[in-house]
């Protein structure tokens, strides 16, 4: 599942992070070579697969979607071009996912997901983190994340023709999260990752945090796996692709010669956090801007994400954007720029 991106009085990106990445984007974005490209791929796409009334483990249990379900959602994404998938844990749905995709034969590859939880608490800078953590919980947090990894490891390397990367971690090194973990142990993580497995490994951060901690990610992952939101951060439509550029820029610079993907950039189509942005007319845009930047780039980038969502946020508040971050809604009837953009010209089947 994808982690909750904040609205934008809530992203306390620290002011020295911001003037870093603001200094070190002064350079243009260097091209990067095509064997950059993630299993060659230029255009991704990030997949849950919950419905209306489902929803991931949140304490008392997940309800999944059924294996007809995910073959329905994987078979509408083939037919729209897509042929890489991100997926953001190593539990009951993603096994399904991997499964049915050799199952069925399916043109489909996969980035692995292993999902952590809080190791530190963020108590005092997650806004919804009301009391700390107990010791308890997150020594049960660390071993719990001991497991995924251990299950990522087991899945990738059962599924090597359907696992093209893994990712461990999904923005765990930002205060403003509830899922912290601190930098060295998730270089163990990565680590032990990329020692056990032939496929590249990375982690999945906001730039700034990649920028704040190059030097210790640096020689534990084979790409920086990038989340840039313009929106989440008060850019217009217009400011959009400047400041990605400048938020890849900033990575490029700070980790000279290892390759980049944007493994989350998107565009919400409702959100009542900044209504006068989000609309299918303006996720049409960026997604093409963002496609053809990334063509000429030769950077893969996977679109958060494929389908609305109704579980995240906040359920009294349906339109927040949370919700609605899909190229196709919940019903899985597509949007505007599922409508005029795809099926993608596929890069590689």
């Amino acid at each position: 599942m994808a982690a909750p991106h904040l609205p934008p009085d809530m992203l306390l990106v620290p002011a020295l992070l911001i003037l870093t990445a603001g200094a070190a984007a002064s350079a243009d974005f260097l091209p990067q070579q095509p064997e950059a490209l993630i299993d060659g791929q230029v255009m991704a796409v990030c997949y849950s697969g919950f419905r209306r009334g489902q929803h991931p483990d949140r304490g008392e249990g997940a309800k999944n979607p059924s294996r007809e379900e995910i073959l329905e959602d994987l078979r509408l994404l083939e037919a729209a071009g897509f042929r890489f998938l991100r997926l953001y844990d190593s539990r009951e749905n993603s096994r399904t996912v991997l499964e049915l995709v050799r199952a069925e034969k399916l043109p489909i590859k996969v980035m692995l997901g292993a999902w952590l939880d809080a190791e530190t608490s963020t108590h005092g800078s997650c806004a919804w983190v009301t009391e700390e953590v107990p010791a308890d919980k997150l020594a049960a947090n660390r071993a719990a994340n001991d497991e995924e990894v251990g299950r990522a490891i087991e899945l990738a390397r059962s599924y090597p023709d359907v696992v093209a990367a893994v990712n461990i971690g999904n923005e765990t090194l930002v205060d403003w999260n509830d899922h912290r973990v601190p930098v060295d142990r998730l270089v163990g993580l990565l680590q032990r990752a990329r020692e056990a497995l032939d496929q590249p490994v990375t982690t999945a951060e906001n730039y700034a945090a990649w920028v704040r901690d190059a030097k210790k990610l640096a020689g534990a992952v084979d790409f920086a796996g990038v989340h840039t939101y313009p929106v989440w951060e008060n850019k217009t439509l217009a400011e959009a692709m400047d400041f990605t550029r400048e938020n890849l820029t900033a990575v490029q610079q700070a980790l000279p010669g290892l390759p980049l993907a944007v493994v989350e950039a998107g565009w919400a189509t409702t959100a009542s956090e900044f209504p006068e942005q989000a609309s299918e007319d303006s996720q049409e845009v960026y997604f093409n801007d963002l496609h053809s930047w990334a063509k000429a780039n030769n950077v893969t980038i996977f679109w958060f994400e494929a389908f609305d969502e109704d579980w995240k946020g906040d359920a009294a508040n349906a339109s927040g954007a949370e919700k609605h971050w899909g190229l196709f809604d919940l019903d899985r009837q597509p949007k505007k720029a599922a409508r005029t953009s795809l099926p993608l010209a596929t890069e590689k089947d």
